[in-house]
């Protein structure tokens, strides 16, 4: 159960990590000290409903379609090979710097639409969520639920560390060379989660 619950977290962890329009607009809101806590639920139980239908719907497919779990984990080996190397891209492309915008409060609304917007409209979040930790869950039979548990808590840990440590970490992201280290951490764990795929 423990390697369930590290796997869990550190996977979902890292796959959050990678930057997008989703972690970009929860920072922005934490540079502006607006509706944090509220785009910081949002986006923390959007993604345990989606944990939620990867690890139990995924282990219902495969109970029903065994064939699918080894084209599932090849599928998500490829996937997290491919992200890692689109990661080491856009560092070696280098990074920009997050500037919080200068222009007038918004809505509650309006902020709840674009969250919701960012997170269920992304076509990324279900290929994080659903297909990769559901096939990755798969691996740890008997303790999906405690996987799943753990990967929910990774979520929820990121963005209430994104959301309300925004203003600790505006001087450092203004730089464009913390975006570039984001993006190589990033790649390398991708890399390593695939090889602990592959192998297990």
């Amino acid at each position: 159960m423990f390697e369930a619950l590290i796997s869990g977290y550190f996977t979902a962890l890292s796959l959050i990590l990678a930057i997008g329009a989703q972690n970009a607009f929860v920072l922005r809101q934490g540079l502006r000290q607006e509706y944090v806590g509220l785009v910081v639920a949002i986006c923390a139980i959007s993604d345990a409903l989606l944990i939620t239908l990867g690890v139990v719907g995924f282990g219902a497919m495969s109970r029903a379609a065994p064939w699918a779990l080894p084209v599932m984990k090849w599928g998500g080996v490829a996937f997290l090979v491919v992200y890692g190397a689109l990661r080491f891209r856009a560092a070696m492309q280098g990074g920009e710097a997050l500037v919080p915008s200068a222009a007038a409060r918004v809505s509650r609304g309006k902020v709840v639409t674009t969250i919701l917007l960012l997170t269920w409209a992304n076509p990324h979040v279900y290929l994080d969520t659903v297909l990769l930790l559901g096939s990755v869950s798969a691996q740890h039979d008997g303790h999906r639920l405690a996987f799943g548990i753990a990967a929910a808590a990774g979520s929820f840990s990121f963005f209430s560390a994104l959301g309300f440590g925004a203003r600790f970490l505006a001087p450092v992201f203004a730089e464009p060379r913390a975006w570039v280290l984001l993006e190589i951490s990033v790649g390398l764990v991708m890399w390593a989660i695939a090889l602990s795929l592959a192998f297990s």
